[in-house]
């Protein structure tokens, strides 16, 4: 009971400093007629997810196990995200050249970053092992790179190999990462590839590392559990194999589902680790380091889309609230609400949450094409012209991922927290793009790039 009621103090804290930060985006302007949308960060809901994350493992593995929680950069690919991620004891998972650029620029040691993707290239994997990353070979093409590479030259990088345990699915298949046909890592109940992996390590004295990782959203725990397991026995047969123990450290992924349901942060990381703890008490038993790469669970809880209702229209008897936030910031969502419901809770003019009646309503987004609605048939207090709609827990795979339709701006994003006197301090996360901007991405700069070419003229 004392666990629930931590739950819902927290729960009620962060859904106030949202209520308090709404209102003062309105009143300092950062969302009014210059800017009708904009994303809302919690700088002090991320600290407490990162406490909690190093206070849950900390909890069960035994004391001075080396630990590396490294955060998987693509839930939020934005430096200062990273830099107080960083600050917190939270280190970089990263996978393409752009992810790991973003590390390095807000200051995470290359001793704290874990490279991981099924498509690396030489220079990727040359740059990765000049900088002294932890690097995860994805399948024996990439180890015969890595082969010719340390042969070359030395390298202070860990490696390992990713392995896929094939134990199934989640409830939304494009994070099912352990699947029988997933993309990612040497699947090992295919016919000799587990007898493959073992003797890969067993001719490779440097590989020390073996990675999996089951999935995120959708995936229960128990079978995120299971995947952890599956890792730790592999780990203990090549061990058994080579006579020594050769990996050291094992990377189970991350992928601990959020709740996005309502308020309250479920599961949590301290539940996770204490199945962990029961499912695979020798993983936490100090024999081997770990390595995790949670993403989404650090920050979905700590963010928010926020935008205003230009226009609230009837159509066939359904109310419609027209708003500026869509596919542009919703894009999961948008073309997969199945899979991706998102809260939305609705503010007034001033930034002040509306209450009375609710009735039924779709909260719809600026792009030019029908399916563009952030919620659809929802009951909420009826939005009127001038008020706001926010899209809640959107902390991670959201405003940090624009997709520009109909060449929509991506909006600004502002960190904040309490300023002790009672208001609100925001800080610049990422700057409102620019008009200007948007051309030069678009080709600005070569507007008769094409008018050049003309077929050659007939002799």
């Amino acid at each position: 009971m004392a666990v629930d009621h931590e739950a819902e103090t927290e729960a009620r804290e962060r859904a106030g400093r949202r209520d308090e930060a709404v209102r003062a985006a309105v009143e300092q302007g950062l969302l009014g007629p210059d800017a009708a949308v904009v994303g809302l960060l919690d700088a002090i809901g991320i600290r407490e997810s990162a406490t909690a994350l190093r206070t849950a493992f900390e909890a069960v593995l035994a004391p001075g196990t080396p630990v590396l929680h490294a955060f998987a950069v693509k839930a939020s690919p934005l430096v200062p995200v990273v830099r107080l991620l960083h600050e917190e004891g939270i280190g970089a998972e990263v996978a393409s050249p752009g992810e790991l650029a973003l590390a390095r620029a807000a200051g995470v040691p290359a001793g704290r970053t874990v490279l991981d993707s099924p498509a690396k290239t030489p220079a990727e994997l040359r740059e990765a092992l000049a900088l002294g990353v932890a690097v995860n070979a994805d399948n024996p093409q990439e180890l015969d790179r890595l082969d010719a590479l340390v042969r070359s030259a030395p390298t202070r990088s860990p490696l390992g190999i990713r392995v896929n345990p094939q134990i199934g699915g989640g409830s939304i298949g494009s994070t099912s990462t352990a699947t029988e046909t997933s993309k990612f890592g040497v699947a090992l109940r295919d016919e000799g590839a587990r007898e493959w992996v073992v003797e890969a390590y067993a001719r490779r004295p440097w590989l020390t590392r073996l990675h999996a990782h089951t999935g995120s959203q959708g995936i229960p725990l128990e079978l995120l559990a299971r995947g952890a397991a599956e890792t730790y026995a592999l780990a203990e047969e090549i061990n058994a194999r080579v006579g020594r123990r050769q990996i050291d450290t094992l990377d189970i992924g991350g992928g601990l589902p959020v709740n996005f349901a309502g308020e309250a942060t479920a599961p949590t990381y301290a539940r996770y680790a204490r199945l962990l703890a029961e499912r695979a008490p020798g993983l936490c038993a100090g024999r081997y380091g770990l390595v995790t790469e949670f993403g989404r669970s650090l920050l979905a809880k700590h963010g928010t889309v926020v935008a205003r209702v230009e226009y609230a229209k009837r159509s066939g008897g359904r109310r419609i609230a027209v708003t500026h936030a869509g596919v542009q910031v919703a894009t999961r969502t948008v073309y997969a609400p199945g899979a991706w419901p998102l809260r939305i809770a609705a503010y007034d003019a001033e930034g002040r949450p509306k209450s009375g009646p609710e009735v039924v309503q779709d909260v719809a987004g600026p792009a030019c094409f029908s399916g563009d609605l952030l919620a659809e048939g929802r009951a909420l207090p009826e939005l009127a012209q001038g008020d706001h709609a926010a899209a809640l827990d959107t902390g991670a795979y959201y405003f940090g991922h624009h997709y520009a339709y109909n060449s929509l701006a991506r909006p600004g994003i502002y960190g904040f927290a309490p300023d002790g006197t009672g208001g609100i301090a925001f800080a610049t996360v990422r700057e409102p793009q620019t008009i200007a901007e948007v051309v030069a991405e678009s080709g600005g700069a070569h507007a008769s790039a094409l008018t050049t070419l003309r077929a050659p003229e007939s002799r």
